[in-house]
């Protein structure tokens, strides 16, 4: 049976870790590189980690910190946020990361997927997706709309489609990050997740709205999640990695530990 990934996230703007609700409303947590070094010595299996301004402001990543991230953590990692094409990614695969995420940058120009995937293979190519949830199932069959900007543009794409549009690609994860659970702590978008994980063979990894264990669990059953990316429910103190983990296999999850 294959293991069940934890993921913290760090949404990074203007060098500091952030979190808002829906993407708005943002505060300001503390410093990336000492959490990503907390998180991985906490037992996390891998960490993702966004500069979440740098599409909106129009440059690329800040490099020197996914080099300072490589050079204090001992495990897996990708990044996202400026990711403006190849060189960008081959910059960010340098600078230590293991998987660089692409976005809004796919949608307008998918074939970007396809040839990150031919020059660094597809196991470093996440697509990373922002669906809400809309009404017009003529137009969206899976009842959901893919997003860009940070929830900014409405981009006319069903979110099913994209997804197994992005795996003929090349794309070698997605992550289904929902724009109406974001930041709520009140359990991830089951019937997506599910949706998507059930229509590709790809690992799929649910994002946004974790804030108890119980959601986890659900998420890595009734979702079909093979990965979680969490938030709030430790960037707040509320759990611990080890506290996460200890439930899962309480559960019946299969996990990795690291203790």
């Amino acid at each position: 049976m294959l293991t069940k990934r934890i993921v913290p996230c760090l949404d990074v703007r203007n060098r500091k870790v952030t979190k808002g609700v829906k993407f708005q409303n943002n505060v300001e947590l503390g410093d990336p590189i000492e959490m990503a070094v907390a998180y991985s010595d906490g037992g996390c299996d891998e960490l993702v980690v966004y500069d979440i301004t740098a599409s909106a402001e129009g440059r690329s990543i800040d490099i020197d910190m996914v080099k300072e991230v490589a050079a204090v953590i001992h495990i897996p990692f990708a990044v996202g946020g400026g990711i403006r094409g190849l060189e960008d990614m081959r910059r960010v695969l340098l600078a230590g990361a293991e998987k660089v995420s692409v976005n809004s940058l796919a949608v307008s120009e998918p074939d970007i997927i396809a040839d990150g995937a031919k020059q660094f293979g597809s196991q470093c190519i996440v697509l990373g997706m922002d669906p809400v949830k809309v009404q017009d199932l003529q137009k969206f069959p899976s009842g959901y709309e893919i997003t860009t900007r940070g929830f900014r543009n409405r981009t006319g794409i069903d979110a099913l489609e994209w997804a197994k549009r992005a795996e003929g690609l090349g794309v070698g994860e997605i992550v289904v990050n929902s724009v109406d659970a974001d930041g709520t702590k009140e359990g991830f978008e089951i019937n997506l997740t599910s949706m998507i994980a059930k229509a590709v063979g790809i690992p799929v990894v649910a994002s946004g709205g974790g804030g108890r264990c119980e959601h986890l669990v659900e998420v890595f059953t009734s979702g079909c999640a093979d990965a979680a990316i969490i938030a709030s429910m430790i960037h707040t103190g509320q759990f611990t990695i080890r506290q996460i983990k200890d439930e899962l296999v309480s559960a019946g999850i299969a996990i990795r530990k690291k203790w």
